[in-house]
């Protein structure tokens, strides 16, 4: 009796002073009231990882808008390939916007004390095609705000380009920074409508973004998706702990990947240049920052890039493609 009462005390007092314990023979946390194999981290508070111990969250999420630029018209902008199952872009479209309304779904249950907002820019689809697309947001109940692009207001920002979908894919990514240094609070996700997700993709980079920037004590850029291309060379990276899995360093991205207001405003001139011309690589002045910055992808993924089977910029390794792609049919 005596050694009950002492014990639960002693529980007492450790949640009053900030501590939490663990229980290894009863698999339990008493402070937290949670067994050990369920989400130990509070957001906001603290992330739990074990047998890491715990970080304090200083750097705590407020809200996050997310920025989805679609086009079904082109089929893989700058090549003349089929993209894996070879059917019109729409599908893709159509698949990759219904796995991130589920993604962001699943982050409001998880985190409803922080702000989500979803923008669409959407570049001169069919009506057919727009159709569809009001259909699924009407379906899911969700607010997205879509906003149609207008090439003209970039005609003499963006300089002409031999194709015109290169012209139209740097105005609708600057169109998506604009967005994003004129309406953002905190964190931002720019999303290209060619990528699946897998359901925990936000609430993992959120509670990620929160541990990681906390322990660095510095903004950061993260990318879903782990490309192909990180493997091919023997580049030097760093492994680091987030929420529920490992994220590794790197120095470049693809144009889907999040951020803070602090970043685009600290590099706006980055991003504002890197959607004047066609560089090569396309996203030059974004891979600058991260010579500055810290820049991190996942192990394994929680996006896939949905192009041709052979790209060096698409399918992440050691995904059943076919499942996630079933899963998200209209």
């Amino acid at each position: 009796m005596k050694k009950n009462i002492f014990k639960k005390l002693f529980i007492k007092i450790s949640k009053i002073l900030g501590y939490e314990i663990i229980d290894q023979t009863e698999f339990i946390s008493p402070t937290l009231e949670k067994k050990l194999n369920d989400d130990l981290s509070i957001i906001n508070d603290k992330s739990i990882v074990l047998p890491l111990g715990e970080v304090k969250i200083t750097r705590k999420t407020k809200s996050i808008l997310i920025i989805l630029r679609i086009n079904t018209e082109i089929e893989i902008w700058d090549q003349n390939k089929k993209r894996l199952f070879e059917l019109p872009k729409i599908e893709y479209t159509l698949r990759s916007l219904n796995s991130l309304i589920k993604s962001i779904n699943f982050s409001k249950i998880k985190y409803p004390n922080i702000n989500f907002k979803t923008i669409i820019v959407e570049d001169n689809s069919k009506k057919e095609n727009i159709s569809r697309i009001d259909e699924l947001i009407a379906k899911n109940n969700i607010d997205i705000n879509i906003i149609k692009l207008n090439h003209n207001n970039y005609i003499d920002i963006v300089k002409k380009q031999k194709s015109e979908q290169t012209f139209s894919n740097l105005c609708s990514l600057l169109k998506c920074f604009q967005i994003a240094k004129e309406q953002s609070e905190d964190l931002v996700f720019f999303v290209e409508d060619d990528y699946l997700h897998f359901e925990p993709m936000i609430e993992e980079m959120i509670a990620s973004y929160e541990r990681i920037s906390s322990q660095l004590k510095k903004e950061l850029f993260v990318c879903p998706t782990d490309y192909p291309y990180l493997y091919m060379n023997n580049e030097k990276t760093n492994i680091l702990i987030g929420n529920k899995r490992h994220w590794r360093t790197v120095d470049r991205t693809l144009c889907t990947f999040m951020t803070s207001k602090i970043m685009i405003d600290q590099y706006w001139s980055n991003f504002y240049n890197n959607c004047l011309d066609r560089h090569d690589p396309f996203e030059k002045y974004l891979n600058e920052i991260y010579k500055k910055e810290f820049c991190i992808s996942p192990l394994k993924s929680l996006s896939v890039h949905m192009t041709n089977i052979n790209s060096s910029y698409g399918l992440s390794p050691f995904i059943d493609y076919k499942k996630i792609w079933d899963e998200n049919s209209i």
